[in-house]
């Protein structure tokens, strides 16, 4: 659908198309990136064979690294470079303690998560965005610059964003 210039059928389990054509074509060549979210083995395995994302969903670090090293094991499997896959997480926000906030994303990042989605509870303060930049983003960003100097909190996994 996003890589033909003719109309084609698809029949499957729930969907049938006569016809069918995607225009405009998407700009990402040959598609758009395919994220799959999930931490069960089932869900990798699908992930190591689809993905070109994977997501963790949970807020562990550790747990997400554990996950990750399964995912390698499934990537090995199929001959896949276990790099090739960008990992992403979901990591909650406390407003009451941000330096635990950004510390759990530099350990993200040290870990190979290249894409952190940062989950906010509710009530949100006044001005949540503005806080959210300079307390967490912006903040993060220069410990990660003073911190370039000294060597690395850990090895990480393979994947990429590595700082």
């Amino acid at each position: 659908m996003w890589t033909s210039g003719q109309p084609f059928d698809f029949d499957g389990s729930y969907l049938r198309l006569t016809g069918a054509f995607c225009n405009p074509k998407p700009v990402q060549r040959p598609h758009p990136p395919i994220t799959i979210g999930g931490r069960s083995s089932a869900t990798l395995r699908v992930v190591a064979e689809h993905a070109d994302v994977w997501n963790f969903p949970g807020g562990d670090v550790g747990d997400a690294v554990g996950r990750g090293a399964l995912l390698d094991r499934f990537c090995a499997e199929i001959g896949r470079d276990p790099a090739s896959l960008t990992r992403s997480l979901v990591l909650p926000v406390s407003y009451d303690q941000p330096g635990n906030t950004r510390d759990a994303i530099a350990g993200a990042i040290d870990a190979g998560f290249s894409h952190i989605v940062l989950t906010l509870p509710a009530p949100y303060p006044e001005n949540v965005a503005q806080w959210v930049t300079s307390e967490l983003i912006s903040r993060w960003a220069q410990e990660a610059a003073v911190g370039q100097a000294a060597p690395p909190r850990s090895a990480g996994t393979s994947g990429k964003g590595q700082r």
